[in-house]
C-alpha cells in the first residue's frame, strides 16, 4: 500500500536558471516560481538578506555594506557559493510553504546556455545538489524553449528557435532530438539596458541605474516608429553638478540607443541560417521561426527578423516563460525525452 501512495509526494521540478529571473516548475502545478535571480548580501557578516523580488527592489539603494549581486552573469554561474544559496531558498519555499514537503529532495531538470563548458555544467550541477537536489538533469535552453513551444524536437525537421533572455542569445536549428547549427552570443536584453544608459550618459549627461534603463527599454522600446511618438521623463544623477535631473527621453531616441545591437542579433540569425543544412533551410521556410525569452517582447522584432531573413515569424505565447515550462514537460515525459538531455558532467 505504500509504494502506491508514495509516488503522490514525490515532487519533480523544472528550474529556468537564468540570468534576470529564476523560474521554477513543479509536476502537476505549473509555475510556482517566477522571482528575479538577485541576492542581497551583507559583506560586514557575509549573511544574505534578501533574494529575489526583495532584493531587486534594493538595486542602487543600497548602504555600503550591502549589496546586490546577480550570481548568474551571461547564463552562466558567476558565483557559486550565493547561486547555491539562491536555489535552496527557492526549493525550501517550494517544498516547506508551497507543497508541505520538509525535507524531501526533489529531481531536476535544469535549463544551461549553449556551448557552456565542462567545468560550467558541474557548477550548475553541484549548486543543485548542494541546494537539496537528488538528482539532476541538464538540458540546453534552446531545445527546452523548443519543447515548451510544442515544437517537434524529436522528429527529422528542420525547428529553428530563437531564445533571448536576459545575457545570452541562443540560435539554434534543432533536428532528432540534437541541435544541428547553433550560435550564443553574449547580447541580450542586459545589453540593450547598458546601451541605453549609455545613451543617456553621452547625450543628456545623465547618470542612471539598470532598473531605470530597464522601465525605458520595456515602455518605449520598439524597432520602428509607431503613428505617434512616446515620450518617457526619467530622473538620474546630473553629471555635470551631480544633482538630481529629470528629461524627457523619446522611442526614437531608443531606437538609436538599440539599434546597433538588435542588428548584431539579427546577422547571427542569418549566419547560424547559412551554416545549416539545405534540407532543414526548407523546413525552416514552410515552418518559419519562433521567438522566445523576453527579447521576443521587444516590439517590431519579429517584423525585422521576418524581413531580413525572408522567413515566417511566430513570437510564441508567453515567451518569459518557455524555457520552464519546456523542462516541465521533459518532468512530464523524462523517460521518452532523454535523448533530448545533456550527459552529467559529474
Amino acid at each position: 500500500m505504500f509504494k502506491k501512495i508514495f509516488p503522490q509526494f514525490k515532487k519533480d521540478l523544472g528550474v529556468d536558471l537564468g540570468t534576470a529571473s529564476t523560474l521554477i516548475y513543479v509536476k502537476d502545478k505549473g509555475i510556482v516560481v517566477n522571482e528575479p535571480s538577485v541576492v542581497a548580501v551583507n559583506t560586514r557578516s557575509d549573511q544574505i538578506i534578501a533574494i529575489g523580488d526583495d532584493a531587486k527592489r534594493m538595486i542602487g539603494k543600497t548602504p555600503s555594506h550591502i549589496t546586490t549581486v546577480k550570481p548568474l552573469v551571461e547564463g552562466i554561474v558567476s558565483d557559486f557559493e550565493v547561486t547555491e544559496k539562491m536555489l535552496k531558498y527557492f526549493l525550501e519555499k517550494i517544498l516547506n510553504e508551497k507543497l508541505g514537503l520538509v525535507g524531501s529532495k526533489p529531481r531536476i531538470v535544469i535549463g544551461i546556455p549553449l556551448d557552456v563548458t565542462e567545468v560550467e555544467r558541474k557548477a550548475v550541477e553541484d549548486a543543485a545538489l548542494g541546494a537539496g537536489a537528488k538528482e539532476v538533469f541538464l538540458v540546453e535552453e534552446p531545445m527546452a524553449a523548443a519543447i515548451g513551444a510544442r515544437m517537434p524536437v524529436q522528429e527529422s525537421t528542420g525547428n529553428l528557435i530563437i531564445d533571448i533572455g536576459g545575457g545570452t542569445t541562443q540560435i539554434a536549428v534543432i533536428s532528432l532530438s540534437g541541435v544541428v547549427a547553433s550560435k550564443s552570443i553574449r547580447l541580450a536584453g542586459d545589453t540593450l539596458n547598458k546601451n541605453i544608459s549609455q545613451y543617456v550618459r553621452e547625450n543628456f549627461n545623465l547618470l542612471i541605474g539598470d532598473t531605470t534603463a530597464e522601465r525605458i527599454k520595456i515602455k518605449l522600446g520598439s524597432i520602428y516608429a509607431g503613428e505617434k511618438p512616446i515620450e518617457l521623463p526619467i530622473s538620474g544623477r546630473d553629471l555635470l553638478n551631480g544633482l538630481p535631473k529629470e528629461i524627457i527621453i523619446t522611442d526614437a531616441e531608443v531606437r538609436e540607443a538599440i539599434m546597433r545591437s538588435v542588428k548584431s542579433i539579427v546577422t547571427n540569425i542569418k549566419s547560424t541560417i547559412e551554416q545549416t543544412p539545405p534540407e532543414l533551410v526548407a523546413d525552416i521556410h514552410k515552418r518559419g521561426i519562433i521567438l522566445s525569452g523576453g527579447g521576443a517582447l521587444l516590439k517590431g522584432l519579429d517584423e525585422l527578423v521576418k524581413k531580413e531573413t525572408r522567413v515566417p515569424v511566430t513570437i510564441i505565447d508567453d515567451p518569459l516563460t518557455c524555457v520552464v515550462r519546456g523542462t516541465g514537460l521533459i518532468l512530464e515525459d523524462l523517460e521518452s525525452l532523454q535523448d533530448v538531455l545533456i550527459p552529467s558532467a559529474r
